[in-house]
This record gives structure tokens, sequence and C-alpha cells, in this order.
């Protein structure tokens, strides 16, 4: 047993990476010893800065300068109405009777809670009685002279 050497048996904690395997990485602008001043970035520049500010197009006339300035005014008060018109009224009543803007809503034409106006395109044969809804000069004469009548 004399000859035999000492085995000795590899722990994880003897385990080491090779010489070289593990490199610092270069810490830039630490002073001019390494790597310091400009870090790398050579001078001046955009690629030099840290960044440029939002919305610069290197130059270029940027777009909040090529667009138009206070054109128009937008009424925040304006009130869009739901469009039917009497051809459609015709096409999805086409017995007549009272029709609500509940009844519009049921079948699709209008979205709820917004404000309706029947217009005058199209042709009535049958009496309506229109209830809640504003109605158009023209779509008036047409449903009154069919014999139905509108109550806003």
């Amino acid at each position: 047993m004399a000859n035999e050497e000492e085995r000795t048996i590899i722990q994880m904690h003897h385990l080491q990476p090779a010489a070289g395997a593990n490199k610092a990485r270069t810490r830039v602008g630490r002073g001019e010893g390494s790597k310091g001043k400009t870090s790398g970035r050579g001078t001046k520049g955009t690629s030099a800065r840290y960044q440029v500010r939002p919305g610069f197009e290197g130059g270029q006339l940027p777009l909040y300068m090529r667009l138009p300035k206070l054109r128009g005014f937008k009424n925040p008060f304006k009130t869009t109405f739901e469009v039917v018109n009497i051809a459609k009224l015709v096409e999805f009543f086409p017995a007549g009777g009272e029709v609500s803007v509940a009844d519009l809503v049921a079948r699709g034409l209008v979205r709820k809670n917004a404000p309706v106006k029947i217009l005058g395109n199209g042709d009535v044969t049958v009496a309506y009685t229109l209830k809640g809804v504003k109605v158009s000069a023209s779509a008036k004469a047409k449903i009154e002279a069919a014999g139905g009548s509108v109550e806003e």
C-alpha cells in the first residue's frame, strides 16, 4: 500500500474557473487612467451624448413645427345625433305603428344613450307615431302626409 498514491475526491468548493476565463468588465468614465474622459465615445456629436430629446428628427424640421397651429375649433358640447332614414324605418317596421327610441335600439338601428334624428330619405306608405326623436322637416312632412305623427 505504500506505492499507492493517496486519492483525493474533488468537491464543489475545490472547483474554480480556468486562468483568464473571467475578466472584469471595463468601467468607463471612472477617471483618465483607463477609458475615462470621453469613455470611448469620441468627441462631440449625437453618439457622444446620452440621448437626444423626444421629437428630435436629426435636424429635419420636426413634425410639431410642420403641422398648422391653432386651426379651427372643436365644440366640446356638440350633440351628435344617431341618424335613421325613412327608408330604414319602413324596412325595419313595415307595419307602421308606434316607434320609440327603445324600439330602434332593440332592432340595432341606433346606439343606446344617444339622441336620434329621423331624416327624409325614402317614401312612407304606412302611418308611424314617432316618440322621443328629432325629425327633419322633409321627414315630418312625409310622415304626416301618410297619416302619422311626431311627438318629440
